[in-house]
This record gives C-alpha cells, sequence and structure tokens, in this order.
C-alpha cells in the first residue's frame, strides 16, 4: 500500500515518542506516578550518561539504558533526532508551519551552513568542563531543556489557564526566563529551520559523530541521479543527501527516499554505485581552542559563591541530596523533581549557588514546604543526584534511629508575635510535624507597656529535633519576612555544615 512508507512510519513513531513523553511528565505528580518509568528518556540520552559518568566516574543504573541509543545509532545512523528525540520531533513541527514558503525557497532553507559546526564545539566544552569535574550538560542537553521548560513553563502555564494539572497553581523562581528561552529556541525556526537541532543540540552532535561510523546509511546511486535536488527539499538534517551526504548530519527521516523521483536513494549498506560520505565538518584547530577555553572556564565557575561556601547558608536542596560538591557532579537541572514536588517548595535556582548551580533544585519555603512523608522526588531523579529514599529512613522510623535533616529552623525574636509584640501565637508549634515537637514553648510571665501582667508562651527550637522542613517558614503569620527561618545549617548530607563540629 502506498500509505506505509518509510516516511509515514516515521512519522507515526514521532507522533508516538512525543506523545508519550508528553504522558510521562504529566503523570509525574504524587496522584499518578504509580511506578511508571517517567524518567525513561532522560535515562535513555547518552550524553547525560556519558557527562554524568565524566563527572563522578560512575554510571548511575538507569542511565545503562542509554546504551540502547548508542548501539542502535551505531547501526541505524542518527534515527534518534527525528524519531525519539521530543525536542527533535517538536522543532521539526515548528519549522514546518513557520517556513512554509515556495517550493524553491525549501532547498535554501535545507542547505547546509557553516554554522551547523557549531554543536560539535559545544560538545567538546560542555564534555570538557564534565571531565574537570563541572557537569554543564543539563544547560543545553535537549531533554533535559524540555522536560525543565514543560515543568516549569508550559504546565504551570497550562494549569493557569484552566487545564487542570495541580492542586494548587504552581510558581516558579525564574520561570518566565525559562519560558523565554524555550520559546525563543522555538521562534528561531522562523529563521533557520530546526535551529535548535542543527545548530545548537550537543546530543545530536554526539549522536553524529556516533553515526558517522553507522552500518546503515542513506545512500545515492549516482548513476541514476538526475541532480534534481527534490531529496533535499523536505531534508531533516540539512545534510545534501544530493551530493556527498553528511552523514554525521543525517536524521534517517527517509523524506529524500519517498521524494526521489528516479529511486537513486536507498537505505542500507553501500552498492556499487554509491556515492561517497563527507566526514564530520569539524575545524581541528577550533577544536582544540574549544577545549582549552573549557579548561579555563572552570576555575572561573569554582571562583564564586556557591551553596557549599556561601556564609549565609541560603540553599537548602531536597531530601535525599547527596554532599553539594557530589551533587553539583550528578544534577542535569531537568526539572523533575520540581514537577512531583506536591507543595511546589522545590525551585530552579537562579545564581544563589554560583554558575555552576543554575537551574538545580533548592528550596524556598515561601513558597511550599517539604511533605514530612513525600520521597517523590527521590524517586525521579535519573542520575543519583538525589538518592532514592523511603518513608521511613526520611523521618527515622524503625532501624533508621534519626530523621534526615535538610536543615535547621531559627527565630527571629524581633519579628516573631509572642517575642516582639506579646501577642499570642502558636502556629509553628502546631505545624511542626515531628515528634515530639521540634517547637516548644517557654511560659513567662511579661508586663505590657500599660503595666498589666500577661503569660505568654514564647516560642523556641530544639536543633536535635527539626528537621529543616520548613512549614514553620512557610506557615507564619508574618508573610513579608516570616519571624521564624530555615537555613541549611544542620543538614545530614554534610559533616561541615554544622553548628558545633564534632570531634
Amino acid at each position: 500500500m502506498k500509505f506505509i512508507t518509510l516516511q509515514n512510519i516515521r512519522r507515526t513513531y514521532s507522533v508516538f515518542f512525543f506523545v508519550l513523553f508528553v504522558i510521562l511528565i504529566g503523570i509525574t505528580d504524587f496522584k499518578n506516578m504509580k511506578g511508571y518509568e517517567v524518567s525513561l528518556f532522560l535515562e535513555l540520552d547518552p550524553l547525560i550518561a556519558i557527562s554524568s559518568f565524566l563527572t563522578s566516574w560512575t554510571l548511575y543504573k538507569g542511565l545503562a539504558l542509554s546504551l540502547i541509543i548508542i548501539i542502535t545509532t551505531l547501526i541505524f545512523g542518527r534515527f534518534f533526532c527525528s524519531w525519539i528525540c521530543p525536542m527533535g520531533i517538536l522543532n521539526q513541527w515548528i519549522s514546518h508551519f513557520m517556513n512554509r514558503k515556495r517550493p524553491v525557497d525549501d532547498y535554501r532553507i535545507n542547505a547546509y551552513r557553516p554554522i551547523f559546526r557549531f554543536k560539535y564545539y559545544l560538545l567538546a566544552l560542555l564534555l570538557v568542563v564534565a571531565a574537570f569535574g563541572s557537569l554543564q550538560i543539563g544547560l543545553f542537553d535537549p531533554i533535559s531543556l524540555i522536560t525543565r521548560s514543560f515543568s516549569a513553563s508550559l504546565f504551570p502555564a497550562l494549569n493557569y489557564s484552566g487545564v487542570s494539572l495541580y492542586l494548587n497553581q504552581p510558581l516558579f523562581y525564574g520561570g518566565m526566563f525559562i519560558s523565554f528561552i524555550f520559546i525563543a529556541l522555538l521562534f528561531a525556526n522562523r529563521f533557520i529551520s530546526r535551529f535548535w537541532c542543527r545548530v545548537l543540540c550537543p546530543l545530536g552532535a554526539l549522536l553524529g559523530v556516533l553515526a558517522s561510523r553507522s552500518i546503515l546509511r542513506i545512500r545515492r546511486d549516482v548513476e541514476k541521479c538526475t541532480d534534481c535536488k527534490k531529496c533535499l527539499r523536505y531534508c531533516h538534517g540539512a545534510c545534501d543527501p544530493h551530493t556527498e551526504l553528511r552523514v554525521s548530519e543525517c536524521h534517517v527521516c527517509m523524506n529524500c527516499i519517498e521524494d526521489c523521483p528516479e529511486d537513486a536513494i536507498h537505505y542500507g549498506i553501500a552498492r556499487e554505485n554509491s556515492s561517497v560520505h563527507t566526514p564530520v565538518d569539524l575545524n581541528r584547530r577550533r577544536l582544540i581552542e574549544t577545549a582549552v577555553a573549557g579548561i579555563f572556564l572552570l576555575p572561573m565557575m569554582k571562583s564564586v559563591v556557591t551553596a557549599e561556601s556561601d556564609p549565609l547558608h541560603k540553599v537548602i536542596r531536597p531530601p535525599g541530596s547527596i554532599a553539594e560538591s557530589e551533587f553539583l557532579r550528578r544534577c542535569i537541572k531537568c526539572g523533575e523533581c520540581m514537577r512531583v514536588c506536591p507543595t511546589n517548595v522545590i525551585q530552579p535556582a537562579l545564581l544563589e549557588s554560583g554558575f555552576e548551580g543554575l537551574w538545580t533544585p533548592f528550596l524556598i519555603n515561601k513558597i511550599g514546604y517539604c511533605e514530612y512523608n513525600c520521597v517523590l522526588c527521590s524517586q525521579v531523579c535519573p542520575t543519583g543526584a538525589i538518592i532514592p529514599l523511603s518513608v521511613e529512613k526520611k523521618v527515622g522510623k524503625g532501624l533508621f534511629q534519626k530523621p534526615l535533616k535538610i536543615g535547621t529552623a531559627f527565630y527571629d525574636r524581633g519579628r516573631c508575635l509572642p517575642w516582639a509584640m506579646h501577642t499570642e501565637c502558636i502556629v509553628c508549634e502546631e505545624v511542626c510535624p515531628v515528634s515530639p515537637k521540634a517547637v516548644w514553648f517557654k511560659t513567662v510571665e511579661m508586663e505590657t507597656r500599660n503595666g498589666d501582667k500577661k503569660l505568654l508562651k514564647l516560642p523556641h527550637v530544639e536543633p536535635e529535633l527539626c528537621i529543616g522542613c520548613g512549614i514553620c517558614e512557610n506557615k507564619c503569620p508574618v508573610h513579608d519576612h516570616p519571624a521564624i527561618r530555615v537555613s541549611s545549617i544542620g543538614e545530614t548530607r554534610s559533616a561541615v555544615n554544622q553548628m558545633i563540629l564534632k570531634t
């Protein structure tokens, strides 16, 4: 049947995988997750696996799935970009509608340009920085980027528009910045078709390098070819199928096979009259310069205030986060933990923990709080930056004698109603979830301004019992700057971020 073509098979797969991605993001919440592999696309991403291995010298168990993509790319070519990748598929759809011009313009739009080399230099920069211990791949990895954008931008916008996705409207710190970047990348397709895939995508560059050694490829029969260039009109990768095909740019979209009127193009192994292929278009000198730039960039990122060196200890990481230096070596800034958090307390950082910590998760207790019996963020992290937790381990039940601490609460007595205003308030004690409660009262007889005597309960925090969940800060009736605030000091994950160091 004419309908069953390679082109239509590819389109069917692309729709299936994009819908699957949206469904997995959609069910990443406390009501619907139910053990589904919601981080599947992140775990399939070989760029995440390779870069996180370079920074930590360990391969987290879920990322072993990326071997599937690596092996199949070595066999079938760079198919991931047009068949599976949600970012690539979305860019193709946007490009199709934004670039609907005269047929003659399609040949110009889909011609190869030297600017397409940039993604290979970006890949080299990110891998060099990763090899020296700084994982910044999440800034540009397409799966991390689209997951973060959907979680912190698109889904909250849909919920605000009336599509019920959350119990309460989520708010994200810097969410507009994330939205602007995502929209700008999509709008760039107006000027260069599939701009992200062709110019910026480091994952595409990695797959292109692997595909340059693939067994099966698009092949052109030079005897049959009449140089009509019709194969170029709908080419996804701008890979010059009408000449010496650039196999590293080919997305295996199969459009050229369907569009060729002479049946001169096929997919498979080389035949007697098959044309030669162009190798990866790279300038060796530019590549070396990029690697050197990455080496010099690293100390610049390290020489700023980070969550580890910040004297104010403002950055509180989600429960189960590993030590800060290792956390930054593993976190890919994907936003899965932000999407799944039921109280919206997990937020994308800007520069609170330095440039290295951009988009990494941290807690803002003014927005939410860490739910006492919730460990969902630890179950969706694809790289082990947040280790899997059980509720028992988090709260210290059974064999786990001590609960996990993410910080400690402190009172600002100048703002606390009982301390400063002689006004009764027991909200912090009422909401404290631990047993026995970390907030306790000392009843004191106070003398008011007019000389009357008044018994007041003055709140105190027991540091050994406080877990830093932040519900007291979130519920404090002093709304602008709460009278009780949580800092990361005392956190379980650090041996040095303590009030009193133990010898």
